[in-house]
């Protein structure tokens, strides 16, 4: 990383860059066109998602070009996005925002985070810590298609 990376909230203005990022970091992966407009709901992000979630950006020369939601409002949160700029990969930025991201999910309360995971992005969550809790199967393009559903159990701050 050679410039200051910072970490804030994303803001509805946002949501067009960030839509960009997880298009970029889909097709990083190889997968054919047409997965990736099958996907196209998933991977938008709106401004009315962003100013209903928990979305943040991390930022270099003022420019998102990595972010994270956590969703849901109870005892377990969704990480719903973690979305990391192709040229970022491999930079650290993705372990910065895992870690942010369970930070804030251990602020809100939440006693395990789950995960649907991109099968590339499984020996990712497992090194953060989460284990693979089941999948989810369904075909696309007459292909079958299965996702790690991964958790990582938090820890409770000692009390005073």
């Amino acid at each position: 990383m050679n410039s200051k990376v910072e970490i804030r909230r994303a803001t509805p203005e946002d949501a067009d860059t960030l839509t960009r990022i997880a298009f970029a970091a889909k097709r990083h992966w190889g997968y054919p066109e047409p997965w990736i407009q099958h996907w196209r709901d998933g991977l938008t992000v709106t401004p009315e998602f962003v100013r209903n979630n928990e979305v943040y950006a991390a930022v270099s020369d003022g420019e998102p070009f990595a972010f994270y939601a956590l969703t849901g409002a109870s005892d377990e949160l969704e990480l719903e996005h973690l979305w990391v700029s192709p040229g970022w990969i491999g930079s650290g930025v993705g372990r910065l925002l895992f870690e942010h991201a369970m930070r804030e999910a251990a602020r809100r309360g939440a006693s395990a985070v789950e995960i649907e995971a991109d099968p590339n992005a499984e020996g990712f969550y497992l090194r953060m810590g989460a284990r693979r809790v089941g999948e989810y199967g369904y075909e696309i393009d007459g292909r079958k298609r299965t996702l790690p559903l991964m958790a990582l159990e938090l820890s409770k701050p000692a009390e005073a």
